[in-house]
């Protein structure tokens, strides 16, 4: 069962909840994990994606398939640094199963992300990061409100005090990077990653 509290003081009480809610499951959603997220106290990094993928539902931890080591390779860092760098956490935190037609992960519903606000806007009180990376589309319009790609790549931003990168989402599916325009937007939004790190 779900137990969100009015306040929290402490991000391991925090986790602790977050890693037992079922608030989409409870609405009738089809979750096919439990909450993935990872991170631990003092971190400045904050990486925002849209949700766990297959793999990362499996073994409860984010960006584990090929999108998390496109990621790593983008930002030149490898597993163990990537992960004590960032604090990890994504639009909706459960695995949200396939598509009806079953190529591609289903993009979490409105109402999804709204159940899952919740846990972001306590994670950011807490944290105070000093950088926040958004991966993919709907992580950079949850957090700033940014309709695309082409309007924020290589660009930073101000999110309650942090400076925020918005990357595009690592996972191959997007075509966005097969302009060459696109990848050097990306590289730029890469350098403005590295250069706040």
């Amino acid at each position: 069962m779900t137990r969100r509290r009015s306040s929290y003081r402490s991000l391991a009480s925090l986790q602790r909840d977050n890693r037992s809610c079922r608030a989409c499951a409870e609405a009738g959603y089809p979750l096919e994990s439990l909450p993935v997220l990872e991170g631990h106290e003092g971190q400045r990094a904050y990486m925002f994606g849209q949700a766990p993928g297959v793999l990362e539902g499996r073994e409860r931890r984010p960006w584990r398939g090929r999108a998390g080591q496109n990621l790593r390779r983008w930002l030149e860092l490898d597993e163990e640094s990537f992960y004590a760098t960032f604090y990890c956490a994504s639009v909706t935190r459960c695995y949200p199963g396939r598509t009806q037609p079953g190529v591609g992960d289903r993009t979490p519903t409105p109402r999804e992300q709204e159940l899952c606000s919740f846990w972001l806007e306590w994670e950011l009180r807490l944290i105070r990061p000093e950088l926040i990376v958004t991966a993919g589309v709907l992580a950079a319009r949850r957090l700033l409100g940014l309709r695309s790609l082409d309007q924020c790549i290589g660009t930073t931003f101000e999110h309650a005090g942090a400076t925020v990168v918005p990357l595009p989402h690592p996972s191959g599916v997007s075509r966005w990077l097969n302009l060459p325009a696109n990848r050097a937007r990306l590289e730029e939004a890469i350098a403005l990653v590295r250069a706040h790190l």
